[in-house]
Parts: structure tokens; C-alpha cells; sequence
């Protein structure tokens, strides 16, 4: 039963989430009267935590989710386990898994990201994505084709040519070697189809981090998919919202909806990375149960939680560095062509 919340608390919750947002460091804005005395002084990682709670009763539903932050020292620490091993339906967020999966088998040389499947007619699927509005099919397209267009766009045919270079029992099988215990896809009778499957928002922030840190793929394969995960024509509606083209730039993000009988699903996981390249915090948010069914853009409740979040996180670690990373990752400054 979805929690109600009144309008004086909910417009509570605004004002304290405008504050929180806008002040990174953790200074509370000071009185009117100009005076300083009892200004309390807010950790970033407390900062992040009051803003979730706001924003979780804003949004409704109900969500489990991980945040995780380099300290002073270099180390990774929790800043959020909310309900963190609940094993859940991952919709789109799934798609980096199977991407996983995919780059794995060419780091053992059984693929190639220039390997060419056939895109036919017969294996368009629609929703999301832009294989799908070609109308015509026929075309030869690459392994580094359609992983750009399954996690940029979120292409759900990519699901399915990614099922046949790597079948839904061996991403499985990719997925437990690599330590994963619970996400996994959702086998079919058809061996080279799948749904999504579920995990969890602990080993969804495992998979994120030590992607970031090159120690899941080889570096090429993590550069190759941090570099598409980071670019800025991908999604924007939620954490990256409120966020310059540069900042976006910092933000690798993947982003999942559908809904079930409980209600509608809104989530969003990804990693935020230094000035320098380096991997300063994960998140993974993980909301159902949620109203507004249809409404799959930036004004549905749970994606506006997500932008007042991704504002307060980016800004939390803006002045953190990650002093001792194992990798970094950078992509190029965004330029404009003019065609030519």
C-alpha cells in the first residue's frame, strides 16, 4: 500500500531537497539575520542519505537501492544499502550484464567486435531503441554496432543479437564465474532469446565498480563500454538532468523501465567518476510499484528523484579524488560537427 503523504509534508520535503542540493559541502544555509551561530555542518555522505529519504517519500513506491563513496583515505564505503540484496527485476538496467557477458567471450578471442550478424526482419522487437523505426531491414551491422546502440539507446533488438553471439544459458554461466549470484536473464525456449532477468542493487554496484576499475573485462573491453555508458547523446532524464555537458561526461549511467501488476518500475544505475578519470561513487536505484504507469519521461515522480539525486551526488564528490585508483577512463570533449 503506497504511503500517503501530506501537502505540507510534501512541500517539506521540496524545500529541504532544494537545500541539500545546493549545498554540496554540507553548509545548511545561514539565518537571514546574517548570524553563523549553530550552523550545523553536513557531511557530503549524510548529505546524499537525507536527500534519498526525501526523495524516496516524494516518489512513493517502493525501492531498494545501493550508493557507494571513496572516503578521505581512498576507500570505497557504503553510503546507502536500502534493502541492497533483494533480488529484483532489473528491466533495462539488465542490459549491462549482457554486455558484460558479450565482451567477456571476445576477451577469450571467440568473438570479435567487428564480427557481422544479419539484421532481418524477423528479429526487430520494439520499445525502446531505433532498429526499430528503420521500417526496412537487411542491413549487415557489427558487435560494436549494436552493444553502442543496446546501452546508449537502449535498443531491445540489440537484446536479441546479443543472444546470438552469446545464448542466454552461457550469459548465465559468464555471470556465476564472474562471481554474480543472483542476476542472471530469464532463459526461453528459444536458446538465443531471453528476458532480462533480475539482480540485485549490491551486485549491480559489484558489476558498476569493478567495471570502472578495469578488473571484470580486460581494459579494452571496459574502456569500450565505459566510453558508450559515459557519452553524452545517451540518457538524460534522470541522474544526469541538471548536469553541463562536461559533468554528463563524468556520468556512466544505464537506465531501465517497464511495470508489472504491482505498478510502474523506474530505475537507474551507473558510476560517477573525478575530474581526473577516476571512480569515485556508484549507484544503483532500483524503484516499483510506482503510479504514473505510461509516463516514461523526465516529469514521472521516481525520474525526478532521480535528477534531485544525481545533482546532490555529482555535487558531493566534486571536490573528491580518487588519490590511488586502479584505472581511469576518460572520453573526448564533446565538439559539434557541422557535417562536411
Amino acid at each position: 500500500m503506497t504511503k500517503r503523504v501530506s501537502r505540507r509534508a510534501a512541500i517539506g520535503f521540496g524545500a529541504a531537497a532544494v537545500t541539500l542540493a545546493a549545498t554540496p559541502s554540507g553548509a545548511v544555509a545561514a539565518p537571514a539575520d546574517g548570524t553563523t551561530a549553530g550552523i550545523e555542518r553536513v557531511p557530503p555522505r549524510e548529505v546524499i542519505r537525507r536527500t534519498y529519504r526525501q526523495q524516496k517519500a516524494r516518489a512513493g513506491g517502493v525501492w531498494r537501492s545501493h550508493v557507494a563513496m571513496l572516503d578521505a583515505s581512498g576507500a570505497l564505503r557504503t553510503v546507502i544499502a536500502d534493502d541492497a540484496d533483494r533480488v529484483t527485476h532489473g528491466y533495462s538496467v539488465q542490459k549491462l550484464a549482457v554486455a558484460v557477458a558479450v565482451m567477456d567471450k571476445i576477451d577469450r578471442g571467440e568473438l570479435r567486435l567487428d564480427q557481422r550478424l544479419d539484421l532481418s526482419a524477423d528479429i526487430i522487437l520494439g520499445g525502446s531503441g531505433i532498429y526499430f523505426l528503420q521500417t526496412v531491414w537487411g542491413d549487415e551491422v557489427t558487435v560494436a554496432n549494436f552493444l553502442t546502440a543496446m546501452l546508449l539507446v537502449s535498443d531491445n533488438t540489440a537484446v536479441r543479437m546479443c543472444g546470438r553471439v552469446v545464448p542466454a544459458l552461457e550469459i548465465n554461466e559468464i555471470l556465476a564465474a564472474k562471481g554474480f549470484t543472483h542476476t542472471r536473464v530469464e532463459p526461453v525456449a528459444n536458446p538465443n532469446r531471453f528476458f532480462l532477468g533480475v539482480t540485485t542493487p549490491r551486485e549491480t554496484h559489484d558489476l558498476l565498480w569493478r567495471l570502472a576499475n578495469k578488473t571484470l573485462l580486460s581494459a579494452r573491453s571496459s574502456d569500450f563500454l565505459l566510453g558508450i555508458l559515459r557519452w553524452i547523446n545517451g540518457y538524460h532524464d534522470g541522474i544526469r538532468r541538471d548536469m553541463s555537458s562536461a559533468e554528463r561526461s563524468r556520468v556512466a549511467t544505464k537506465y531501465g523501465a517497464d511495470y508489472d501488476s504491482s505498478g510502474a518500475a523506474r530505475h537507474e544505475a551507473g558510476v560517477i567518476f573525478d575530474a581526473t578519470g577516476a571512480p569515485t561513487l556508484t549507484y544503483a536505484f532500483f524503484a516499483d510499484s510506482l503510479g504514473d504507469l505510461d509516463n516514461y519521461g523526465g516529469t514521472h515522480p521516481a525520474v525526478r528523484a532521480h535528477a534531485v539525486l544525481g545533482r546532490t551526488m555529482f555535487d558531493a564528490v566534486g571536490p573528491t579524488t580518487n588519490r590511488t585508483p586502479r584505472a581511469r577512463h576518460s572520453v573526448p570533449q564533446f565538439r559539434p560537427v557541422n557535417g562536411g
